[in-house]
């Protein structure tokens, strides 16, 4: 009820002729988390203009908590003039992410409205692919030559607080010819050494990375190393930014969230019910429709065997059995495979390597899963013939389902289609159809011993 009474203020705030500064006094009340939540319950049209109304910096805090696709829906729509504050108030990191989800039209007209120092910068940072180290650094950082003093440094770090505001990482670097990293030193280490040495006396060899590389390596490289952010360098050793241990993680974390959006059928991997109805519906249907072909094939199996059925109706019962825990064992092959892909630890290569494992899998499970439907049906029907068919078809459709599963992900990977989106209808259409297949054609073959 609090957080209605507190979005109906807002409202009334927006609608109204009063100062810009009512209104932040209302938001001074509410954390974070509180003020992402009313703000996501209201229009995109009240949102807009809250975000004109408020200070640029509360608006830059407010956009990088949002997602980054419903952050740029927002800003698109706005004049760039408006906009451009905003972006000059984010962090480097974050400001690039949302920008590279607008057009390049929006983007351009945004950049023109920054000094050209940023916008450079900007431009330089958008052209890396989002999950590498280029793409996730960050250019706010400490960097002093080899000459300065720790009293030099230090009073530079406190006086300078407005520059360092989004220093959150507890390191200073040292440069050589202003730009090519000689080593880092911690905070704390600055903080307690002599104040007249020079901090090139007390520098250590700093740990780098390359900006080309992937997540899955920065992952495994803040695994194996108990530091908060890691310099990127180019061939030369220049340093180009950091990349926080923070980064790392939101972005496998929205990685993980749009693959699971994907495997879903959301197609763009990212939707909240805030966002435009007609686009939402878009992006759902654009998986749903394809479905209802590949759902279509699967069922025109079973009206191949009209008459069977007829005959057995029991089987009925047993179909959507089969199809289903063949397709739950498929899916257990997929997130392996996929699980697999992202690690490294299997490449479109291994496909014939990766299928020959999952047959034994599937072999043993089969059998067992099986051997429990087969008798399920001979207890309930007494027939155990009609065990016998069902059972069998549910050990051969597991087998072909692991073996799709952890071998499609891999092909599709090959021929570059996301494997996220496309393996999961590939492997409910194949084990629907086999499913189908097998429980009805063993049916008639043994239509005598049924009926």
């Amino acid at each position: 009820m609090e957080n209605n009474d507190t979005r109906h203020r807002i409202r009334a705030l927006l609608r109204s002729d009063s100062p810009p500064q009512a209104l932040e006094s209302l938001l001074d009340t509410l954390d974070s988390g509180e003020l992402v939540e009313l703000v996501l319950h209201l229009s995109a049209d009240e949102q807009r203009a809250l975000l004109s109304l408020i200070s640029p910096d509360r608006a830059a805090d407010l956009i990088e908590d949002l997602p980054d696709a419903h952050a740029a829906d927002l800003l698109e729509e706005m004049p760039a003039r408006d906009v451009a504050p905003i972006v000059g108030e984010m962090a480097s990191d974050q400001r690039v992410d949302v920008l590279a989800e607008l057009d390049e039209r929006d983007k351009e007209a945004i950049l023109e409205q920054l000094d050209e120092e940023d916008a450079d910068e900007i431009r330089e940072l958008i052209a890396y692919p989002p999950n590498v180290a280029g793409g996730l650094m960050m250019t706010e950082f400490a960097t002093y030559p080899m000459s300065t003093t720790v009293r030099n440094a230090v009073d530079d770090l406190t006086g300078r607080e407005g520059d360092y505001e989004f220093l959150t990482v507890h390191y200073v670097y040292v440069v050589v010819k202003k730009h090519k990293l000689k080593g880092v030193i911690r905070l704390r280490d600055l903080v307690f050494a002599n104040p007249e040495m020079k901090i090139g006396a007390i520098v250590r060899p700093a740990l780098t990375v390359s900006p080309e590389t992937d997540l899955t390596e920065l992952d495994h490289f803040f695994d194996e190393h108990d530091i908060a952010a890691v310099p990127v360098v180019d061939g030369k050793y220049n340093l180009l930014g950091i990349v926080r241990r923070r980064a790392v993680l939101e972005a496998l974390a929205d990685k993980a969230e749009a693959d699971s959006l994907k495997v879903a059928g959301i197609v763009g991997g990212e939707e909240l019910r805030s966002m435009p109805i007609m686009v939402r519906s878009r992006r759902r249907l654009a998986w749903l429709t394809m479905n209802i072909g590949l759902n279509v094939i699967a069922a025109s199996v079973i009206a191949l065997y009209e008459d069977t059925l007829s005959a057995v109706i029991a089987l009925a019962v047993f179909l959507p059995i089969v199809s289903d825990m063949s397709g739950c064992s498929g899916n257990q092959a997929v997130a392996v495979s996929m699980r697999e892909l992202t690690l490294g630890a299997a490449q479109p290569r291994d496909v014939f390597r990766v299928w020959v494992k999952e047959i034994a899998v599937g072999i043993i499970n089969g059998l067992a899963l099986g051997t429990l439907l087969g008798l399920a049906a001979w207890l309930w029907k007494g027939n155990a013939v009609l065990g016998l068919v069902v059972g069998g078809a549910l050990a051969a459709n597991t087998v072909i389902a692991v073996s799709i599963g952890g071998t499609v992900p891999l092909v599709l990977r090959r021929f570059n289609i996301d494997p996220a989106v496309a393996s999961g209808p590939l492997l409910t259409t194949i084990t629907d159809m086999c499913g189908f297949f097998l429980v009805l054609s063993l049916a008639s073959l043994m239509l005598h011993r049924l009926v």
